[in-house]
């Protein structure tokens, strides 16, 4: 073997390694970018809460989205069993919803809660009842 093909295949050999050297680096950084990517989508917060009540029968389920409210109730006998409408209506358009943006807060009396929009401040006062006509939620201002 003359040194001109010596050359050549030192030369090809070492731009093979150098190569697969490099696409493994590249590799192992779009792992660590897709495993950063994933840690925060674990992060994320429910588009559901459910709020206890003192009521040891009824909770609160909020859609943190929207501001949809429902009282759901429970029982470990005949009762009972099902879901009331507080608030069947979305409390900000479609393209302004997010998960979080909404949050229920509890109040001295065990019937009324405080709902924040946690975006621009918003408050409405929501009372829950098993009467139909003393359900509600109405805009603090």
């Amino acid at each position: 073997m003359n040194i001109k093909n010596f050359i050549l295949i030192s030369f090809l050999t070492l731009t093979v390694i150098y190569s697969y050297g490099q696409t493994e680096q590249d590799s192992i950084s779009t792992i660590q970018k897709v495993e950063k990517t994933t840690k925060v989508q674990q992060l994320e917060v429910p588009i559901y809460k459910i709020i206890p009540t003192e009521n040891t029968w009824a909770l609160l389920k909020l859609n943190t989205r929207n501001g949809k409210i429902w009282q759901v109730h429970f029982s470990i006998s005949n009762g009972f069993e099902g879901e009331l409408s507080l608030n069947p209506y979305s409390l900000v358009l479609p393209d302004k919803e997010i998960n979080g943006r909404f949050a229920l807060y509890p109040t001295p009396n065990m019937y009324n809660f405080i709902l924040l929009d946690q975006i621009d401040g918003t408050t409405w006062k929501v009372q829950w009842n098993n009467e139909r006509d003393k359900r509600f939620i109405r805009r603090i201002e």
